[in-house]
């Protein structure tokens, strides 16, 4: 299985926003052990190709880890070569897309329009992330996906314990998860990443779920 179809099978992308570098081997810890196995660190995280490095020498192939909020193709290049194996994006930028791809890597750029999403999967994407997700719902997703089926869509921004089903029903083929599952201000004690893993297997619970409805 290539990694592409590993990053789809794991189904949902944990999105690790404003943690402390100590924080990240503890929180990919906690996620895998919830069932939520690919995970993306945002690129202001200080030291973040180092925690990069580090991730993917603590969990190797357990884990798929890329990075986030990646919004140039110089960015682009710095995080795959510390290991990244997705990049992500909040907006569609041709450039990064190429670069991504040039180097052999998943290519996740953020649009929100069919305009966009069509531009940046013509350029290569593998996915689009539709971003802000939550801004016109599980029902707009599912608009997108009439004219648009052949093309990979994922929800980010928003997506919940109460919305997340409705997103897979639209024909979500992966979701990212930011505040609704991490927060890293509220990780303090050992109970508090206990929690987390707790809180990853509720959504992990509703992606079995989907999966066996469809069998």
């Amino acid at each position: 299985m290539n990694k592409l179809e590993k990053l789809k099978q794991s189904k949902l992308i944990a999105v690790i926003r404003g943690a402390r570098p100590d924080q990240i081997v503890p929180i990919a810890r906690a996620l895998k052990e919830g069932g939520i196995t690919a995970l993306e660190i945002t690129v202001e995280t200080p030291k973040v190709c180092t925690l990069i490095e580090k991730v993917k020498d603590e969990f190797g192939d357990d884990i798929i880890a890329g990075a986030g909020t990646v919004l140039d193709s110089e960015t682009a290049r710095a995080v795959i070569m510390a290991g990244a194996e997705f990049i992500f994006s909040p907006t569609l930028n041709v450039e990064t897309i190429k670069m991504t791809k040039r180097y052999g890597t998943i290519s996740i750029p953020g649009a929100f329009t069919p305009t966009e999403i069509l531009t940046a999967f013509e350029h290569g994407a593998d996915i689009i992330k539709v971003f802000p997700a939550d801004a016109l719902g599980a029902g707009y997703f599912k608009n997108l996906k009439g004219p648009l089926p052949h093309i990979p869509l994922m929800p980010t921004g928003g997506i919940n314990l109460d919305n997340l089903a409705a997103f897979f029903k639209a024909g979500a083929v992966a979701a990212g998860l930011g505040g609704s599952l991490i927060n890293p201000s509220k990780l303090v004690s050992e109970a508090d990443y206990t929690e987390l893993t707790n809180t990853a297997k509720k959504f992990s619970a509703i992606v079995e779920d989907r999966v066996l409805s469809r069998r």
